[in-house]
Order: C-alpha cells, then sequence, then structure tokens
C-alpha cells in the first residue's frame, strides 16, 4: 500500500515523542547529508558483494540487469577495479538498494553522498508534515503510528497513544521515541497484553531483524535495537512449517482485565521518495478485526474527545 503523505502535529509530537533540543522528529538526522558509520560498513567491494547476496542474485544476473560484465563485477567486488560514481547508482539502484545504503555505498567507492536526509521539521518538508497530521486525523477513532525505519514511534494520534498507554506494563521503562519492536519485546512493555504475542512478535521483530541486521551500513542505535531483540528471536525459534494452514493475516490482539482489542495492520509509505528521510517513513494504520473491537474505539473516542493525555504525562 503506497501513500503519497507524510505532518505536523501542534502539540503532541513535539512534546512527547521528541528528546533533545530541536528533535521534534528525532527519526530524521538534522545534517544536510547521510555519512556511512565509521567501522561497520566495509570495502565499496565488500558491501557490494553483500548486496547481490542479500537480494540472491549472480553476478551474471546483476550483469545482464546493468550491462556490465560480470568480470568487471568480479573485479569490482574483490577491489581490482574501482567503480565509477554512476557505475555506484546504476549498480545500487539494479539491486533496489535504500537510500541511505546507496550513500554508503558511494562514500565507500570514495564519492560524496548524493541523497539528502531532510530533517523532518524542516520548511520544505511542511506540505509532507501537513499530509501526516491529515492521515492521523483522518483515521480516528482507529489508532495510526508514524514510524521511521528502526519503528520509533514519531508521531501518533489519540487512539494510538490511548493504545501505548493502556497495553503496556511500565511505559516510564521505556525512553522517549518509543521503539514498538522493544515495547512488544518487553515484559515490561506490551508482551502481557498481546494474547498472540509469538505472532506478532515473529512478523514485527523478525521483519526488523532483516530490515536493520542486512547488508547495510548500521548505525550503534540499530545495533542496540538488534542486541535487544536478539533473545527473543531466539526464544521464538525457527517458524513454523510452511506446509502449516495459514490465516487470513496475522492480528494484534490486545488484552487487559475485560478489555480485548483486535486488529490488523496496514503500512502506507511515500510514492518514489528521493530523500532518506522521506523513504524511511512509514504510517502504520490499525483497523477493528470484529465488530466489538469497533465499538470499543468509537465508545472510546466518544468518551475522551478533547481529553487526550500526552504520553509524557502517562510515562511518569
Amino acid at each position: 500500500m503506497t501513500s503519497q503523505v507524510m505532518a505536523r502535529d501542534p502539540d503532541m509530537t513535539s512534546q512527547v515523542m521528541a528528546s533533545g533540543p530541536g528533535a521534534r522528529y528525532p527519526g530524521a538526522m538534522t545534517g544536510a547529508l547521510t555519512a556511512a558509520s565509521p567501522g561497520t560498513g566495509g570495502t565499496f567491494g565488500e558491501l557490494l558483494r553483500a548486496w547481490r547476496l542479500a537480494r540472491r542474485q549472480t553476478q551474471l544476473a546483476l550483469s545482464i540487469a546493468t550491462g556490465v560484465s560480470s568480470r568487471h563485477l568480479s573485479y569490482m567486488e574483490t577491489g581490482r577495479a574501482s567503480p565509477s560514481r554512476e557505475m555506484v547508482v546504476a549498480l545500487a539502484q539494479a539491486l533496489d538498494v535504500p537510500l541511505r545504503d546507496r550513500n554508503a555505498l558511494l562514500q565507500a567507492a570514495g564519492f560524496a553522498a548524493v541523497y539528502r536526509e531532510t530533517p523532518l521539521d524542516a520548511p520544505a518538508l511542511g506540505p509532507i508534515r501537513d499530509a501526516v497530521q491529515l492521515l492521523l486525523a483522518a483515521t480516528e477513532p482507529n489508532p495510526t503510528f508514524l514510524v521511521n525505519w528502526r519503528y520509533d514511534v514519531l508521531d501518533a494520534n489519540p487512539t494510538a497513544r490511548w493504545i501505548l498507554q493502556t497495553f503496556t506494563e511500565d511505559l516510564s521503562r521505556f525512553t522517549r521515541p518509543y521503539n514498538l519492536g522493544r515495547l512488544i519485546a518487553s515484559p515490561a512493555g506490551m508482551r502481557p497484553y498481546l494474547e498472540n504475542w509469538s505472532e506478532v512478535a515473529r512478523k514485527v521483530i523478525g521483519r526488523m531483524h532483516r530490515e536493520l541486521g542486512g547488508a547495510h551500513v548500521r548505525d550503534p542505535a540499530e545495533d542496540a535495537i538488534l542486541r535487544d531483540i536478539a533473545p527473543v528471536l531466539a526464544e521464538l525459534g525457527p517458524p513454523p512449517s510452511a506446509t502449516e494452514a495459514l490465516p487470513i493475516f496475522v492480528g494484534v490482539r490486545f488484552r487487559r482485565g475485560d478489555l480485548a482489542v483486535r486488529l490488523f495492520t496496514t503500512i502506507a509509505t511515500l510514492g518514489t521518495p528521493l530523500d532518506v528521510t522521506l523513504e524511511e517513513l512509514r504510517v502504520e494504520m490499525l483497523f477493528p478485526a470484529d465488530a466489538e473491537t469497533k465499538q470499543v474505539l468509537a465508545a472510546r473516542a466518544a468518551g475522551t474527545r478533547g481529553q487526550v493525555t500526552p504520553l509524557r504525562d502517562a510515562a511518569r
């Protein structure tokens, strides 16, 4: 699902999700261009080979896709040949490398980064912020989160904040921006109130492990998240057999006492972004999976309209 949108929250984002001066949307860096993380990258050839293997492409297949001889690809991977700037971009496009990691490939090859990483609170992104705010408001009374590639919560509508407050054991144990993977993984987070915890954890944390632990250059925050979720991956063990009967979708089933909420998720992203920040934004929208949940969310919205508690206050 793709949406040409992304937003400003006049009250909640600056108060709740940001941490640090000026960090209104902490998922967006403040520099004009991204930089590769030193010590976690490697040579251009090593990165190229890692991405090619991650995409399950042979040198021959990549050669056909880019028009570069397989011998020359082999030479670049072993360091016997150096690519031009245009070749780095062409190879990255053929391998569908994320923009942040295209910059890392360029820098490893000795070139400047090409793709900007514009702070989400920059004036140029005003229309994007407005569009996200519109989407957050329009999805009420259903919970909607704005997250980055690490699944840090950058913004949320009132019902999403209610979900965090209601179905987290101790929100004060977590630092802002709240990370959905950590909340799902921890007994102090959402784990005690997820009836189908193993299903949700396998999907969400497994996806985070694939995306954060892949071939790309990682930063310290990503390494910290991978360390935190590693014990959960080990606990979950191998996935069920692919031959087992599968449900229509993997929903999210919360229960706290007599309060039960059953939801399913859709994710919207920007179409064809050319900025690192925008490519990594996701709007995660949850919808009722049954009539009872629909009634619960509607009643909550009707009873608390105009009385939303900011997360920073709820977490004290």
